[in-house]
């Protein structure tokens, strides 16, 4: 059976290589563009499984390139990790408030790159399983979706709607790193007028009333907020 199929988008013929020829010995298919138009046709026509997207792209830039896939819903959904050359905590922000699942910062080890795509791919995977059904177990938690029940080992925590809805944002997706202004998104919708300050009020509150399971809600200092992928 083939792997994912991957679309890799870099200016830069040597990394671009250095990545086709990586990827492609671990199995996966490889598609490849060289600047940011392409990658948007690509991405439409080829409907990869995930995209490495540099972000110093000529034309328009991998910044750009993201929001036009993540406003069409051709594209909307294709996990993208950003490569880039720009490690500033203010970049890192930017890509994820768009709508990255991960990045790496040049020079990068391509194992780093195949086991971020790797993981990148099994969250996909789970995320699908997740919405297929209406229970989420995550370590010592038990989340009725349906029911809009909470479980701490045997004992029902009351939440608060929007805690709840937090809570389901951070959970079905462990590990991943969400931005203030994407858990905004995810929970009330992108024009619900809200600041940073009342995502760490929520936060706050769910540490509190989880109790001991207030510790899986990491924070990720300049960034956001994640749910621990191992208790």
């Amino acid at each position: 059976m083939p792997k994912e199929k991957i679309l890799v988008v870099d200016d830069e013929e040597d990394i671009l290589e250095l990545i086709r020829h990586n990827l492609a010995r671990e199995g996966y298919r490889i598609i490849c563009a060289s600047d940011g138009e392409s990658a948007v046709n690509m991405a439409k026509t080829e409907k990869p499984d995930v995209i490495v997207l540099d972000l110093m792209l000529p034309g328009i830039d991998g910044f750009e390139v993201a929001k036009k896939l993540k406003y069409n819903q051709q594209t909307r959904n294709i996990p993208i990790v950003m490569l880039t050359a720009k490690g500033e905590d203010a970049d890192i922000v930017t890509g994820l408030e768009i709508g990255a699942d991960d990045y790496i910062t040049k020079p990068f080890s391509p194992r780093v790159l195949i086991a971020r795509i790797r993981a990148v791919i099994r969250r996909r995977q789970n995320q699908k399983e997740d919405t297929e059904s209406d229970l989420l177990l995550i370590h010592d938690l038990t989340i009725d979706i349906d029911k809009r029940s909470v479980l701490v080992g045997d004992k029902e925590v009351e939440l608060t709607f929007t805690e709840f809805q937090v809570l389901c944002c951070l959970a079905k997706r462990p590990g991943w790193v969400f931005t203030r202004s994407h858990i905004v998104d995810m929970v009330r919708g992108s024009d619900y007028p809200v600041t940073d300050r009342s995502v760490d009020v929520q936060i706050v509150g769910l540490r509190k009333k989880l109790g001991v399971c207030g510790d899986y809600i990491e924070t990720v200092r300049g960034v956001g907020y994640r749910f621990r992928e191992k208790p």
